[in-house]
């Protein structure tokens, strides 16, 4: 079991050891690499309907399914490999989301040859540094900025990039620090 530091402030949602791990170490740090940014945009639709929790508990069984989420390998998946993927127990076996990954792989790529890497496409839509929200503001589920990115991802060919689906990227990649402003994350990531 791992040990957490009871005194630290967090935000409320990160209560079990995986959450708390996740928060602690990853939710809201601005990430800039290209293969954890598409990891988070799959993952991010996958968790569509269900709990990140969930998500969490089957990451690691993701990587090991999708090839540690290399857009590359994804793109060529065919109608086999997609069937292997329906049938493994250890990732949410649903068609439309395993197709979407596919195909959002593809997409991604294409961004990454016009603008050199997703992350300078995506974290354009915040001028490069991450948004904080203010104090006492309420946590929104979409704004205009995620209504935007998902509207562009779609014009692009993405699937399960709805604004709140695109929103929670967001703020899993750090473009949004949604940390509550008593948590010791939000300062730190300030």
């Amino acid at each position: 079991m791992v040990k957490h530091a009871e005194n630290k402030g967090r935000c409320h949602w990160a209560k079990s050891d995986l959450s708390i791990a996740y928060h602690d170490a990853e939710w809201g740090v601005p990430l800039h690499e290209d293969r954890a940014l598409f990891e988070f945009i799959i993952l991010e639709g996958a968790q569509a309907g269900l709990s990140w929790e969930t998500i969490l508990r089957k990451r690691e069984n993701y990587r090991r399914a999708f090839d540690n989420f290399d857009p590359a390998k994804v793109a060529k998946y065919n109608q086999q490999k997609i069937a292997r993927l329906l049938n493994d127990a250890g990732i949410i076996r649903n068609r439309l989301k395993i197709n979407s990954a596919v195909q959002n792989a593809s997409a991604f790529r294409a961004i990454q040859n016009e603008f050199g890497s997703f992350d300078e496409y995506v974290w354009q839509f915040v001028n490069g540094k991450p948004i904080k929200r203010k104090r006492g503001e309420p946590i929104q589920a979409r704004t205009p900025l995620s209504d935007a990115l998902s509207r562009d991802l779609i014009k692009r060919g993405f699937k399960f990039v709805g604004s709140t689906i695109c929103y929670s990227f967001m703020q899993a990649v750090g473009m949004v620090n949604d940390h509550d402003s008593a948590c010791f994350r939000y300062r730190e990531l300030s």
